[in-house]
């Protein structure tokens, strides 16, 4: 939140509330991002911001309403993940991203948790299958 409200302060910067996106184009064909065709979704005009960057937040509402009496979810309704793990309150199912951090919300967060997911879920796999095979030194 921190990060969102030093945005909202820093004169450089502005906010566009309920706007999309509709255009974005650089100098030239392959030059640098010049600006950006903004569509306000409430009133439908299209205005043209010159930019240099830009930054793009999607929400922060976490689309997990079909989980709902199959996972732990929290109040909020983000997935509940053991501490320091995507491990989730069902055995074999992990979270991920932006469902299971209400904290960072970033796409490189999104990508590191989505990894220990993967690294999670083969862990898991091979010792439910060594299990099977009664296994016991692999």
């Amino acid at each position: 939140m921190t990060l969102f409200i030093n945005c909202i302060d820093e004169p450089l910067q502005k906010v566009l509330w309920n706007s999309e996106v509709v255009e974005a184009y650089g100098e030239g064909e392959k030059g640098p991002l010049a600006g950006v065709k903004v569509k306000n979704v409430v009133t439908g005009e299209v205005s043209d911001v010159k930019v240099s960057g830009l930054f793009f937040a999607i929400g922060h509402e976490p689309a997990t309403k079909f989980l709902a009496g199959q996972l732990e979810l929290d109040a909020e309704g983000y997935v509940v993940t053991k501490p320091g793990s995507t491990h989730t309150s069902v055995k074999g199912v992990f979270a991920a991203g932006d469902v299971q951090d209400k904290k960072y919300r970033q796409a490189i967060t999104a990508a590191g948790s989505g990894c220990m997911a993967a690294l999670s879920l083969i862990l898991h796999d091979l010792s439910y299958h060594n299990d099977i095979a009664g296994c016991k030194n692999c």
